[in-house]
């Protein structure tokens, strides 16, 4: 019983630790991006400007591994789109190279 109840506590352990690390500080995120390049998402960018994880995930869009984003999406509120409208933060007209790297 004992046996049991400490692999149940370690396995536990385990699951919070990992799920913790899974997205360390400062992590990065990189798309391919199509014709213009790929496109990084830097998270500490965002969090040092005051961003947190659930203002975009969950609040805009479901966290996925892929991002499906069309250019009609940039004139949008969509995705990245809802702040990066040119008053909240730069906007997707004229500025590709701030996400887009060749």
């Amino acid at each position: 019983m004992k046996l049991i109840s400490l692999l149940l506590i370690l396995a536990v352990g385990v699951f919070f630790i990992s799920s913790a690390l899974a997205t360390p500080a400062g992590k990065s995120v990189e798309y391919a991006g199509g014709a213009m390049g790929k496109v990084i998402f830097d998270g500490k960018t965002h969090a040092d400007k005051g961003a947190k994880c659930n203002d975009c995930h969950t609040k805009l869009f479901q966290m996925k591994k892929e991002a499906k984003m069309t250019m009609a999406d940039h004139k949008s509120d969509k995705y990245c789109f809802n702040c990066h409208n040119g008053s909240k933060a730069f906007g997707s007209d004229n500025h590709c190279a701030k996400c887009h790297k060749k």
